[in-house]
């Protein structure tokens, strides 16, 4: 008897050792957020979004805004630089704990993840050489040229599937910045991105002075959110944690800094 007792005492602890190291299979998205003390938030890098500035300090309107939120929360925001190509394998390996950078709201991704109310309103638009606006702003203007966009977002889904590019030649990057960078060069054509990122980018002194918007066209209006993992209750805490940054002002003012506040779609509660 008292080696079956010996015998279970030393499978409680062995247990118990085990729920202190990995936690409870019990705890929620939340607890292990929370219990990291840490939410790490999987980014590209684009303007005005998530960015490097001079001094090579991570800056943007999505790092204000997650900073702002994770206070409200009582974690740290850690940002860390994700394929978005594999933004979903990232989030369910727990590699990273969301995804916000952004990030179109559609149905196939409210089916594959857990995503916040939208925070921000957009749609993608042609950049091209300031040379060419007028010949790409028809659908017979851009027969055959090469359209580039990032893999997985929203611009390669307008580009494969919207019939405006059904005679163009569509190329691939992996990432936003990168497609301007093939139309700059003169490797590409048209560059199709987010919208907010061509506010960001081709600002005035900017080293895309010689790209502009095609003005006459405009795909997909969309709206972001912030994704977390299927059935993850850490969303409603942030949509919560969203909503405050929203009544104190601080949102607002991230967005004026960011030339978009015409954008933003949380407004204070009245």
């Amino acid at each position: 008897m008292k080696k079956i007792i010996a015998l279970a005492m030393a499978g409680l602890m062995a247990a118990s050792a085990l729920a202190g190291c990995g936690g409870s299979k019990t705890d929620t998205d939340w607890d292990y957020i929370k219990n990291k003390g840490e939410m790490v938030i999987g980014i590209t890098y684009f303007e005005p979004m998530n960015y490097k500035d001079d001094n090579g300090e991570l800056t943007g309107f999505e790092t204000e805004f997650a900073q702002a939120v994770c206070d409200e929360l009582g974690v740290k925001a850690k940002f860390q630089e994700i394929n978005w190509d594999s933004k979903e394998v990232e989030l369910n390996t727990k590699t990273i704990d969301c995804i916000w950078n952004g990030m179109t709201i559609n149905d196939e991704r409210k089916e594959a993840m857990n995503i916040t109310n939208a925070y921000m309103q957009n749609k993608q638009v042609m950049v091209c050489k300031k040379d060419n606006v007028s010949k790409f702003s028809t659908k017979e203007g851009v027969k055959g040229a090469s359209v580039v966009a990032e893999a997985g977002s929203a611009g390669e889904e307008v580009a494969q599937g919207d019939d405006f590019f059904k005679k163009a030649r569509y190329i691939a990057a992996d990432s936003q910045a990168k497609a301007l960078l093939e139309v700059k060069a003169g490797t590409s054509d048209i560059a199709l991105i987010d919208y907010v990122m061509s506010i960001g980018t081709l600002r005035s002194g900017s080293d895309y002075g010689d790209l502009s918007v095609v003005e006459a066209q405009s795909f997909s209006p969309e709206e972001y959110g912030v994704a977390f993992r299927k059935d993850s209750n850490t969303t409603d805490k942030v949509n919560e944690a969203m909503q405050k940054v929203a009544d104190s002002g601080k949102l607002g003012e991230i967005a004026e800094k960011y030339n978009l506040s015409d954008l933003v779609l949380l407004k204070k509660a009245s």
